[in-house]
């Protein structure tokens, strides 16, 4: 069994394993704040991609969710976590490191660019769910929310200043070329993860086990709690719209509004401040207000903002677009945080890959589909158009929450790490005392 860290009474920050760990996710994270403004714009200005190709690259980008996303849960379960996290950090940076080299080389193609895609997007499904899994061997249950703002925190600083930052490069030295710090981002993840010394001993295999039955392990307990259901389905139609706005917002910022790449860049910068107002609040709100409540709440009241995507227009009325922007991801970040900390906790040990993986599989499966769509929408009939679609799904995600148990309740149901044990019926307004826990500053795991 791996050594468990020192005392709880000091807060994760104080571990140099936890601080490597957020360095190198930091890291990381900067890098793929950057190409998140480049990539779509190596398709748009430096190839001419038509929208339904730029949503199609989106789509390749989260492939691998619904191709691995299962499978991806049983072999985590199997294998230690950090050699794992390091190989996914090198395989991203190399092939990141591809697209600039061939640009250079004068050779560069959409071809290219999705298969860029599809490779980073398999590492990064077998990374993440070997992070999430991760995280609770270096943290004790009660630091795991703290655990997890200090994470998002630095998720959200990274999508504040990654957006900028990138559509500066873009301006300065090409889309293809500002990719160059993506690469390196992935390069020193892997290094400061390299240098975690941690003793983590290779699961052990039961009798009898299969790859077949291991998965189906991880969707009977997720499809079996009926908290894990719903926070499935809700964070499943978020990401399916996040995506048809992932897919047209650069075509929209750049064809219909005129902004140039370094204004797109600022312009989304405005949902990273908004996620990183929702890091630094998400656990005086939940304190305040409840862990169970503060997961239907942040959908609900900060939700109906994305109207003002497709309301804004050239000049001035770029801001509405970051306006709506930071306002739903502040919500995002917020609903994050509750409902990753939750899963974290319910799920016994030896089920935490499979957990993440299935709830990832049926979460982030959603986002190719989505960029399908809102390519399809927008070539068809225009970025607004398609943002129009974007803005109503965002009105109707809280629905399946405040159709469950979760309308109901203040704080989330007891658990003791045995299967099943969060689904016993809470006292509505009890104060369990893992208030105190999510007062603490919080994280969120991105897009659940």
């Amino acid at each position: 069994m791996p050594v468990r860290p020192r005392a709880a009474t000091s807060g994760p920050l104080r571990m140099p394993e936890f601080r490597l760990l957020l360095t190198g996710a930091a890291a990381g994270l900067f890098g793929s704040q950057v190409t998140l403004v480049a990539l779509p714009l190596v398709a748009v200005l430096q190839l001419n991609a038509p929208a339904f190709q730029v949503g199609l690259l989106t789509a390749a980008e989260t492939a691998a969710f619904l191709l691995v996303g299962l499978p991806a849960g049983a072999w985590v379960d199997r294998m230690r976590k950090l050699p794992l996290l390091i190989r996914a950090d090198v395989v991203r940076a190399v092939a990141m490191a591809s697209i600039p080299l061939a640009a250079v080389a004068g050779v560069l193609t959409m071809a290219q660019l999705y298969v860029v895609a599809l490779v980073t997007g398999v590492a990064t499904v077998f990374f993440d769910v070997a992070h999430q899994s991760f995280v609770p061997q270096l943290l004790p249950k009660e630091q795991l929310v703290a655990g997890n703002g200090a994470l998002e925190t630095v998720r959200s600083s990274a999508q504040v200043a990654g957006p900028g930052l990138g559509g500066g490069l873009v301006q300065l030295l090409g889309a293809p070329l500002a990719i160059v710090a993506d690469a390196c981002g992935y390069a020193l993840s892997a290094l400061f993860l390299w240098r975690i010394k941690r003793p983590e001993s290779l699961p052990e295999r039961l009798p009898g086990a299969s790859l077949r039955k291991e998965v189906g392990e991880g969707l009977r307990f997720v499809f079996g709690h009926r908290l894990l259901r719903v926070i499935a389905l809700a964070t499943g139609l978020a990401n399916l719209f996040s995506a048809m706005l992932m897919a047209t917002q650069s075509v929209f910022l750049v064809r219909e509004l005129g902004l140039a790449p370094a204004a797109v860049g600022l312009v989304l910068s405005a949902a990273a401040l908004g996620g990183l107002a929702g890091a630094l609040c998400a656990g005086p709100l939940a304190a305040r207000l409840g862990r169970a409540r503060i997961i239907w709440l942040s959908a609900l009241v900060t939700g109906p903002f994305a109207v003002l995507w497709p309301l804004s227009g050239r000049g001035a009325g770029a801001s509405l677009f970051a306006l709506g922007s930071g306002v739903v991801f502040f919500g995002a970040v917020v609903y994050n945080v509750a409902q990753v900390s939750f899963r974290q906790t319910v799920c016994p040990p030896g089920l935490l890959g499979r957990m993440n993986a299935t709830l990832r599989f049926v979460m982030w499966g959603a986002l190719p589909l989505g960029a399908l769509v809102g390519g399809a929408l927008a070539d068809a009939y225009g970025a607004r158009a398609a943002l129009v679609w974007c803005a109503a799904g965002f009105l109707a995600v809280p629905l399946p929450l405040l159709l469950s148990p979760l309308r109901r309740m203040r704080e989330l149901p007891p658990v003791d790490g045995e299967l099943g044990a969060a689904d016993e019926e809470p006292d509505e307004d009890a104060d369990d005392g893992a208030g105190a826990g999510a007062g603490q500053q919080v994280e969120a795991a991105g897009r659940g």
